[in-house]
């Protein structure tokens, strides 16, 4: 799906996650937090690469499985008969396949169908800043990585550069659409620029280094984002990006990989580069000649390049102006509460999700919620559908007739939802099959239901500052949020066909309204 889109992969594909910030506010300089996050993902690779990466796993009963103990036993079985004792113990082992893309790969434009490129044996990172582009080594003929005191150098280099941004930014052809991308690629091929491009494409990954301070929530999820289109490789597996401030985020491609696999990185990086960070705020960079180690990469353009690059400007710029973002903290309650409730904490954020909908357009719409299926080989992910007749009778209780129901009956008809919810996510985790293929496939309707005005996802951790995308039609919503223990957040990008900071303030009631009948209380109209 993804590799035969023709869409710019900006906006329609790509998502972010934002770091919080590191909790020792010295380590939040740019050139210190660029060269930890930096060492600490070399770590990972090497970690992953030696096989030492602890599993992923889904355990259905912890109690048991997610212990020292079994930890400590499962390791004396035979590699071939693991998973049947984990399996006997209800932890399923999920596959991690993804792994392989998420390093020294990149997207590579082709017309009517992209690949994706991986080559394991290149050991330079690919730096952007201001629209220049620089590589330098990050390991050494060995594999082993290269002294983070250098690392700090060869960065604090890059950052000395006071050159202006070029006058047509390379970077901007990765926002393209896809087919015209691939024709001005080959232009870059024929003119001379393939050993840079190959650079590029085989870097360990990018390190985006931008040249401002992030102002407020808005402005970091823009800027992680998008950007302004000069300072992302979007094709690039993930860019790793880090402001002035110390503020960062991964941006990822989709195509490779999915959030789970990019979540385990991000939040392992995240532990490393603030618990054993490799250099501190006194760390003095290395005596090495940066400008012999550094390269900086300088692209031929001819004409149509030029014209190609002013024309992908343009619509970039054009494009980016539409977008708008909010924001909510729901502080009442979270997990905590719903599951003393019993209820599924996601299953209460997508009820109101249908319930601000309904109060703002009086109408249910197709809504997707991602669910991964790591729980098979190279599975990817399947989607949850959660405007049912459960949740759309609920709602119309609360928004349309709240006085004529009382707290127990919405607390009934919560629990219907949860529960019916619970059902659909275990289906699409566990890819429910052997049924022939239904009718309603061939139906025009099935197409209607696949026009997500609600597009949807999840993902939380502690490292997790913000995540967001943006909306899958232009008529839709795109709505990241995370039930934390005692809060919800939710973050919202739309069109201008949409009004994204009114369905927030609908979302917000919904929310007091539920947790009103969850105590008990009488609906505030």
């Amino acid at each position: 799906m993804y590799l035969t889109a023709r869409d710019p992969i900006v906006l329609n594909f790509n998502p972010f996650m934002a770091f919080n910030p590191d909790p020792e506010s010295e380590y939040n300089d740019q050139l210190t937090r660029a060269t930890n996050m930096t060492v600490s993902a070399i770590r990972f690779l090497k970690t992953l690469r030696a096989g030492l990466l602890e599993p992923e796993v889904f355990h259905l009963n912890p109690a048991k499985s997610d212990t020292n103990t079994f930890k400590r036993l499962i390791r004396f079985v035979p590699s071939s008969l693991s998973w049947y004792g984990a399996y006997l113990v209800n932890a399923y082992p999920l596959d991690m396949s993804q792994y392989f893309r998420l390093f020294n790969s990149t997207r590579l434009p082709r017309p009517t169908r992209d690949e994706l490129f991986t080559d394991e044996k290149a050991r330079h990172l690919l730096v952007l800043r201001k629209g220049h582009f620089y590589v330098f080594d990050v390991m050494d003929h060995d594999g082993n990585i290269v002294s983070a005191s250098e690392i700090q150098a060869h960065l604090k280099y890059i950052l000395s550069d006071n050159k202006p941004t070029p006058e047509f930014p390379l970077a901007y052809l990765t926002s393209e659409n896809r087919d015209v991308w691939a024709e001005l690629r080959q232009k870059l091929l024929s003119g001379g620029n393939e050993e840079m491009l190959r650079k590029v494409d085989s870097a360990v990954f990018c390190l985006c280094l931008d040249d401002f301070s992030i102002k407020d929530l808005a402005h970091l999820y823009h800027t992680m984002l998008h950007g302004d289109g000069t300072n992302r490789w979007f094709d690039k597996s993930f860019n790793l990006i880090i402001a002035k401030d110390g503020s960062a985020a991964v941006h990822f491609e989709h195509a490779w990989g999915d959030g789970v696999a990019v979540l385990r990185f991000f939040s392992e990086v995240f532990k490393d580069s603030t618990q054993t960070p490799a250099i501190t705020p006194q760390s003095q960079p290395a005596h090495t000649d940066s400008s012999a180690a550094v390269q900086k990469l300088n692209f031929k353009l001819n004409d149509a390049l030029k014209t190609g690059i002013s024309a992908a400007r343009e619509k970039f710029d054009a494009t980016m102006k539409t977008l708008t973002v909010d924001f909510i903290q729901f502080q009442r309650g979270g997990k905590e509460f719903l599951k003393k409730q019993k209820l599924s904490p996601d299953s209460v954020a997508q009820l109101a999700f249908q319930m601000a909908f309904l109060r703002q357009y009086g109408q249910t719409v197709a809504t997707y919620e991602s669910c991964s299926t790591a729980a098979f080989k190279h599975g990817r992910t399947e989607t949850i559908r959660p405007a049912s007749i459960f949740t759309k009778r609920c709602s119309e209780a609360f928004v349309r007739e709240p006085s004529k129901h009382s707290a127990g009956e919405l607390q009934q008809m919560m629990a219907e939802c949860s529960a019916y919810h619970s059902q659909l996510t275990k289906e699409a985790a566990m890819a429910v099959r052997g049924i022939v293929l239904p009718d309603l496939y061939l139906d025009p309707a099935y197409g209607q239901i696949n026009h997500n005005i609600l597009s949807t996802s999840t993902l939380s951790s502690p490292a997790v500052n913000l995540g967001g995308f943006a909306p899958v039609v232009l008529d839709g919503f795109g709505l990241g949020y995370a039930v934390h223990d005692n809060q919800i957040g939710c973050t919202i990008s739309s069109y201008p066909g949409r009004n994204g900071r009114e369905f927030l303030q609908c979302v917000e009631k919904a929310l007091e309204d539920i947790f009103d009948a969850l105590e008990g209380k009488p609906i505030k109209t």
